[in-house]
């Protein structure tokens, strides 16, 4: 620690105030000269190095030597003085300027401890401030209930697909076997579900952000990170769940890229609070001067799959198509007053070569072997979207015996989505809060007879088929029953719907309607009607928080289809969230 020069003084005079203890054992015997004395005493306690109290020594015996010189000089003849042959001058210090010193020492000695950080115990390194950790675990118990008249012959595609091609024809045998079917009729009850996320943000400096998060799930499923247990005690499966840097160009200006959290205005209706978006986004706000208006907005492009054909012996290995996501959304938030509060956003959501081609002429010898749109197949799916088979297989025997035919599905609409999303919060019955919100989601691509051409004929269409069933034994297809439109609306009631402090509670209850194209089926909730499309029904619930940052919630959801095969499912869902 280095004293300033203009400190020594003050240094000197707290240490012969404060300066306690023994003596060592080789300390020199008193000196008649009492500045030299204090030296010796700085030196004792750590003060001072031995060099500069030697030098300190030097520069007091100097000044005394100067001071005998004046002293007897201006008393020689007038014998007034006291003062002796020998003596130094120690000027004399009040209580309250000791205390001013020592107070001034101990502020400058402790800023550079700080500065330095060498004298502060439980103390990390600066990088550590900036690391912040969160996450939150939920235990759930679930039951899902089936009608016993829902249809036995709803097929898995997500799985068709997944274990595919599936065998359609054998011979004169249709679909002969292995074909995945859902479980429409069996009941599951109290399934034990858990969810863990745990995430790391690191603050680089005050423009950067990474952040990265892992979680559970009981497969790549991008709407849920939920996992069952059982499995005879087996341990569960850990995902990168989230991997991103974000960019703050200013205040009202941001980008992130990689894998992060939806960065748009949506509810569950369209994307699940699960999903999150690979690719690169930007966020801008702004207020308008002299309102209480805050604008918005949110572009970003969003990579779905990198898909090719592998080829086989005898066909080469087709070219790369993406499949992209490219969206952008404005809106508003209108604080009209401190009871009243409107927000607003308008998107548009253009999903780029996930519909399904129709491939050119294919011979199969074998299941392994591929067509050239066999890329176009959705890499997950969960139900309602109009479907097609995507091979055009051509046979090499007359004979119906020697047929084979293996089959992927695809997408038969475009998918090009307006989004509109509002909100309402108010303040009713002595401050309580009540929240309006509403959502429409329309397919601007959707087109029923393109859809009929792209599958090649309503025989290829796997999905939403309207039948003519005037002869039970002999329906005829007539069409592809289906629909461009979804809305949903919900009222929350309660005094916190973040539900993050202790005794805060919320009480909510909606309605969903969504028909079979109106979206892609990937990405929307998938606790509703198990996730998907052509469903329409109620849910409602409640949560209360327990304590701070933990709070328990249920929730009860009934649905049924819009159009086709009936199904009709029940969720009953009670859980306990904890956040830290």
């Amino acid at each position: 620690m280095k004293l300033q020069p203009t400190r020594l003084a003050s240094a000197l005079a707290v240490a012969m105030v404060l300066a306690t203890g023994p003596a060592g054992a080789q300390t020199p015997a008193p000196s008649d000269n009492a500045t030299i004395n204090l030296i010796r005493l700085l030196v004792q306690q750590g003060v001072l190095k031995q060099e500069q109290a030697d030098a300190l020594v030097r520069q007091a015996e100097a000044e005394a030597a100067q001071a005998r010189g004046g002293a007897a000089a201006a008393g020689a003849g007038a014998g007034a003085s006291l003062a002796q042959p020998g003596d130094v001058r120690v000027p004399y210090i009040p209580a309250t300027v000791r205390a001013e010193i020592r107070d001034e020492v101990k502020q400058e000695v402790m800023a550079q401890a700080k500065a330095e950080n060498w004298a502060q115990p439980n103390t990390f390194p600066s990088w550590v401030s900036r690391i912040t950790v969160e996450g939150d675990v939920r235990v759930r118990n679930e039951s899902r209930l089936f009608d016993s008249g829902n249809s036995n012959e709803i097929i898995n595609f997500n799985r068709w697909n997944d274990r595919g091609p599936i065998m359609t024809l054998a011979g004169n045998q249709q679909y002969p076997n292995d074909i995945p079917y859902l479980n429409t009729r069996e009941d599951r009850r109290n399934l034990w579900r858990i969810r863990a996320r745990l995430g790391i943000k690191a603050q680089i400096t005050d423009n950067w952000l990474a952040g990265v998060r892992l979680a559970t799930g009981s497969d790549d499923s991008p709407v849920s990170t939920s996992d069952t247990l059982g499995n005879s005690m087996g341990k569960k499966d850990i995902w990168l769940d989230q991997a991103y840097v974000t960019w703050r160009a200013a205040d009202w200006a941001s980008a992130t890229a990689g894998r992060a959290a939806n960065p748009f205005e949506s509810t569950d209706l369209l994307y699940s609070g699960d999903l999150n978006f690979d690719g690169i986004s930007a966020a801008f706000q702004r207020p308008l001067p002299g309102r209480p208006v805050n604008l918005f907005a949110n572009v970003g492009a969003f990579v779905l799959d990198y898909s090719n054909n592998e080829g086989t012996y005898y066909q080469e290995e087709g070219k790369s198509e993406n499949k992209w996501l490219f969206g952008a959304q404005i809106g508003a938030d209108w604080k009209i007053d401190n009871d009243n509060s409107l927000r607003g956003a308008l998107a548009y959501y253009h999903f780029d070569n996930i519909t399904g081609q129709r491939s050119s002429p294919c011979v199969l010898l074998s299941s392994g072997d591929v067509c050239s749109t066999d890329w176009s197949r959705p890499s997950f799916m969960q139900k309602g979207n109009t479907l097609f088979l995507l091979r055009d297989i051509v046979h090499n025997s007359p004979d119906m015996d020697n047929w084979n035919e293996w089959h992927y599905v695809g997408l038969a609409s475009k998918f090009n989505l307006l989004d509109v999303n509002l909100r309402w919060d108010t303040r009713v019955f002595n401050g309580m809060g009540l929240r309006l919100a509403g959502n429409y989601v329309r397919n601007l691509a959707y087109n029923n007879r393109k859809m009929v051409n792209r599958a090649g004929g309503l025989d290829n269409v796997a999905t939403n088929v309207e039948f003519d069933s005037t002869d039970p034994n002999n329906p005829v297809a007539t069409g592809v029953k289906s629909g461009a439109n979804a809305w949903m609306l919900q009222a929350t009631l309660g005094n916190g719907f973040g539900l993050r402090d202790k005794g805060d509670w919320m009480a909510f209850v909606g309605y969903k309607y969504i028909q079979p194209d109106a979206m892609p089926d990937a990405y929307n909730d998938s606790t509703f009607h198990l996730g998907g499309t052509n469903a329409q029904g109620y849910y409602l619930g409640g949560g209360y928080a327990i304590d701070k940052n933990i709070f328990a919630q249920l929730r009860w959801s009934s649905s049924k289809e819009i159009y086709g095969a009936p199904l009709s499912i029940d969720v009953l869902q009670f859980e306990v969230n904890a956040r830290f």
